[in-house]
């Protein structure tokens, strides 16, 4: 991750997918705990994402992609139950990461 609004666009995405099944567990928060803390996000703010809605960047780097969806399948699992939500959610997560986004045209070919 390169910036701060990156950092928290990560973790916004996170929680987000967390509380899918309708409750934040336990594991789930310690698990993005753990994230947040190596994302060097402070506490304070990581506790505040959990009442924000903020938009999620896209993530443009392939690499920083999958580490995502690793992240995200992790999580996903933390609790010990797979919920249909959540197998909904990453299938379709997965879909948006790998897609490509369209390049920009070049207007000086007409």
């Amino acid at each position: 991750m390169n910036t701060y609004e990156e950092k928290i666009s990560l973790l916004t995405e996170m929680i987000a997918f967390s509380i899918i099944d309708g409750r934040l567990h336990q594991r789930e928060y310690e698990f993005l705990s753990i994230v947040a803390r190596e994302l060097k996000i402070e506490k304070e703010v990581f506790d505040d994402l959990f009442h924000q809605e903020l938009p999620v960047k896209i993530i443009k780097s392939e690499i920083q992609r999958i580490h995502q969806f690793y992240r995200l399948a992790l999580l996903m699992h933390v609790d010990g139950v797979l919920h249909e939500k959540e197998e909904v959610a990453i299938k379709q997560m997965s879909i948006n990461m790998a897609s490509i986004p369209p390049r920009p045209k070049n207007s000086s070919t007409s």
